[in-house]
């Protein structure tokens, strides 16, 4: 059969039926051939997909060539053999939800409804049990119910999901007047009327909206129910037919309520998202439409995209998200429009005058004339400034968003340079009410692109990887609604210092402009910080803002990323640090800016990254500096005398608690000045006192407690100290124990010691982010393992035992080594950037000791998919790795095993 088909492509559905139609009546085993007809048309339709035909195309006919095996099917038995009984009852077979709308992807679910005139399912029982096993021993996949047409009414009353497949049912086999009675009982008038319909399917979709954090812009975005999805088309037309019994964009369009251009629009989303779709269901096998990052990249290369700027797959996921987003605005727009028209169309009107361009009408806005935008273009930022200073203005009427969309070509150059315009952006900055609102609205319909084209540019431009979640535009916008938030009591618990900071910034405005233009030069090669400057210079000289207010805003564009660089990957414990931060900032009120810029944005970057952790380092660092602002930086103290004033401090209280100074003094000979340096008084307290008590005779000494110096009890992490005889392999033991209990280690502080005694602390947390916290069995867990790690022998060298998760292993990035030395020449500085994967310092730590390399210190930090580790380090005589062979061995050893390990794992 496969050769004839070959030969003859067009009419193949018709060719395929009649030859196994002619099959079929003369055998009596008809499984294989109903298999063979299948199998064929979807091997036909993945080599013609592959060629370039039409999705659509293909879609419809894959739901006329079910049509007919369904036909076929049902005909092989015989639904009149109880005619000529009293109890007869007609049956029919209806095609319902996808298939009902002729629509069936290659793994779409077959979805039937075997309609019953009555309740006498025991004449057909055998029949109907015999149908369906036979589809699925031919491999079909199938959804059914068996109802008769009363019990679809009483269904569909109770159900609005079930009510919605029904309504797009049509016959395939039987007596279609069962149909027409089914319709009849379901009509709006008999049930679910518009508007209780409309209700339903408006809070259906914000509750599948929730499930996708109301964006379409997630990582891995499923093609039919996230936002601007197909679901999103479908419940429009749901609504439209149930309210207008419309079935298609142009009966809309014939009923004036939907435009050509938007009915064009939705058609060409929809045959883009059925093209991602149909490849989808190809490429996983099965009826699964999340684009999954494996799936996303051969989606690009099957449909044609190549590398340039732009990686393929991200010129591809673009093209995605800006089609979901466009599809979120119609979608928006047209169940405004019949919120209008079936919902309040019987309210009667109160009208609120605002100016002779705008007004509310039942507390929605509108404009007071059709020719207001052509008459007055500016009005397409006034607007967004009356709704930012009303708190009574739900939204924006269908009709005046249908004009902003249609006069957006308005926005033009001499628009932009008007003074007016650039005026009214700034009100709209310092409006009180909703800003991030207003922007997102601004944006939706295409208005905030125009006024700002280097925004325009960036909508819908995603990274390849875990770290950026959101697209850039969606990035930059959830930047701007994180520093609003600051403002409110309700966030001063989760924020304190920014919610204190916020208030009393001189012009806030100005962090709001630095938000929308920190990321602005993405995906313009080279260094976004830098290019982003002269883009924000731009816009600060357009909008006529100050010398002091553009040079702000500029420093805090160009430096964004300094501070949260600073606290997760310097030793901000010493007061040098602290200095050279101090010193980088000059005043207070930098640092403010800079430090609510910053935190904004790490929140907007991936909500995970902001963790008790981060939170904390973030804290240490802005109130140091501040007290060294506050103080003078002539005042610094330095290493010398913070060591010596920690010390004393120490010894005070640790004579208080009956320790003799001379037992505290020797103790402290066997660590070099580093550990009164990362130390806090507090913590040396704490160590100090344990370890009086101890014998290394009854083992290592292992303490473990969360940080209870940290301000708030959703800040801080669990440090876990380790009082041991000296081994070169003490630091692997330790960190494959930690690794095997799922802890993730974000510092470890490893001084140098004399008489082979160990202080090792880590500073460890769990999965979700959090402190260990009050639980002792958890703490004994921790406790035991570490002992059993720290046996002779026990220390791993392998791989870990933990799997590698599933998004991790889509992203194969070669390790990037850098070894540089430290500028006070006491220390070597190795950089490790290498994709995240269980037992990495495992590995690490494993090459340090063959190569008889000295741990210091460590700062470890996961940005998504990726680590950026940082290790002071050097060689068994306590200098600096300035062996060139040494250090070309440690580079490529790291490298190596890196790389090799984490191919194994992606293979």
């Amino acid at each position: 059969m496969t050769q004839s088909i070959a030969a003859s492509r067009e009419p193949l559905i018709k060719y395929l039926i009649e030859v196994l139609e002619s099959d079929l009546a003369r055998t009596k085993q008809p499984i294989p051939l109903f298999k063979e007809a299948i199998l064929d048309t979807r091997l036909d339709h993945k080599t013609r997909f592959g060629e370039g035909e039409d999705a659509e195309k293909l879609v419809r006919e894959r739901a006329a060539f079910i049509d007919e095996i369904m036909r076929l099917a049902w005909g092989r038995f015989n639904w009149d053999e109880n005619k000529a009984s009293w109890r007869k009852t007609r049956i029919s077979l209806l095609a319902v939800g996808g298939y009902g709308r002729k629509e069936l992807h290659p793994h779409s679910d077959i979805d039937l409804l075997i309609l019953l005139e009555r309740n006498s399912y025991d004449l057909h029982s055998g029949n109907i049990q015999s149908f369906l096993a036979l589809l699925w021993d031919i491999g079909l996949e199938v959804g059914h119910s068996v109802r008769s047409v009363k019990e679809c009414r009483a269904q569909a009353k109770n159900d609005v999901t079930v009510l919605t497949s029904m309504m797009e049912s049509r016959t395939l086999c039987g007596d279609d007047e069962l149909s027409v009675r089914m319709n009849a009982k379901i009509a709006p008038e008999k049930i679910w009327s518009p508007k209780a319909f409309y209700r339903a399917k408006r809070k259906e979709q914000v509750e599948r909206h929730q499930k996708s954090a109301h964006t379409e812009y997630s990582l891995e975005p499923n093609v039919k129910t996230s936002p601007g999805g197909l679901r999103d088309i479908q419940t429009v037309m749901w609504i439209a037919r149930r309210k207008f019994g419309s079935v298609d964009f142009e009966d809309l369009v014939e009923q004036n309520f939907l435009t050509a251009t938007e009915s064009e629009l939705l058609n060409q989303g929809r045959k883009f998202l059925w093209k991602i779709r149909f490849g989808l269901h190809l490429l996983a096998g099965r009826d699964d439409d999340r684009l999954l990052f494996e799936h996303q990249q051969n989606l690009a290369s099957m449909f044609g995209y190549v590398d340039g700027d732009q990686l393929a797959v991200e010129q591809f996921m673009q093209d995605y998200y800006r089609t979901a987003h466009e599809l979120s605005a119609v979608n928006e727009l047209l169940l405004q429009h019949f919120d209008e028209a079936i919902v309040r169309s019987s309210e009667r009107a109160k009208i609120q005058p605002i100016n002779d361009r705008f007004r509310i009408r039942n507390n929605y806005l509108e404009v007071t004339s059709d020719d207001i935008f052509k008459r007055y273009p500016q009005a397409l930022l006034e607007m967004f400034v009356i709704m930012g200073s009303s708190d009574n203005i739900e939204g924006v009427r269908a009709a005046t968003i249908r004009l902003v969309r249609r006069h957006v070509d308005l926005i033009d150059e001499d628009f932009r340079a008007n003074p007016e315009s650039a005026k009214l952006f700034l009100d709209l900055l310092g409006c009180t009410n909703h800003l991030f609102t207003q922007l997102r609205r601004m944006a939706r319909y295409g208005i905030l692109g125009a006024y700002l084209p280097e925004f325009g540019r960036v909508i819908g431009q995603m990274q390849f990887d875990l770290f950026h979640i959101y697209t850039v535009d969606a990035h930059t916008l959830q930047v701007v609604r994180n520093m609003r938030r600051f403002r409110y009591k309700n966030q001063e618990q989760q924020f304190p210092i920014a919610a204190h900071i916020h208030h009393r910034l001189p012009k806030v405005e100005l962090l709001y402009v630095a938000g929308l233009y920190h990321d602005i030069a993405k995906g313009q090669g080279g260094d976004h910080s830098e290019l982003g400057v002269a883009v924000a210079r731009d816009f600060c000289r357009r909008h006529n803002l100050g010398t002091w207010d553009t040079n702000l805003v500029c420093w805090l564009v160009r430096n964004h990323l300094v501070m949260s660089t600073t606290a997760q990957r310097k030793d901000i414990q010493d007061p040098e640090v602290i200095r050279e931060f101090a010193l980088f900032v000059q005043d207070q009120v930098r640092l403010d800016y800079l430090y609510a810029l910053t935190v904004a944005d790490i929140n907007a970057t991936n909500p995970t990254l902001w963790n008790s952790w981060r939170a904390s380092l973030m804290r240490h660092l802005y109130l140091s500096t501040k007290r060294l602002l506050r103080q003078g930086l002539e005042s610094h103290v330095d290493r010398f005398h913070y060591i010596t004033d920690t010390q004393n401090r120490a010894l005070e209280r640790l004579q208080e608690r009956n320790i003799k100074r001379e037992s505290i003094l020797a103790m402290w000979k066997d660590v070099d000045d580093d550990y009164f340096l990362r130390e806090s008084v507090h913590d040396i307290v704490w160590h100090a006192e344990a370890i009086s008590k101890h014998s290394l005779v009854d083992g290592p000494l292992i303490l473990i407690r969360d940080d209870t110096l940290k301000r708030r009890a959703d800040e801080g992490s669990t440090q876990i100290f380790v009082y041991k005889e000296n081994t070169k392999e003490l630091f692997v033991s330790i960190v494959t124990a930690l690794d095997q209990l799922a802890l993730n280690v974000v510092d470890a502080r490893i001084p140098g010691a004399a008489n082979n005694r160990s202080f090792y602390t880590f500073v460890v947390l769990e999965s979700n982010g959090q402190p260990i916290g009050d639980r002792p069995g958890r703490i004994e867990r921790i406790r035991s393992t570490l002992l059993k790690y720290m046996q002779p022998g026990n220390a791993s060298v392998g791989l870990s035992q933990r799997r590698t998760p599933r998004l991790l292993k889509q992203f194969v990035l070669k390790t990037e080594v850098h070894l540089r030395e430290d500028s006070t020449g006491d220390h070597s500085i190795l950089e490790v950037i290498t994709p995240d994967r269980p037992g990495l310092l495992s590995i690490i730590a494993n090459i340090f000791v063959d190569l008889d390399i000295i741990l210091q210190n460590a700062k470890i930090t996961t940005l998504g998919e990726r680590v950026e580790d940082v290790f002071h380090i050097t060689d068994e005589g306590g200098n600096p790795i300035r062996d060139e062979t040494l250090q070309a061995v440690l580079e490529q050893r790291i490298k190596d095993e890196l790389d090799y390990h984490i191919d194994k794992v992606a293979s």
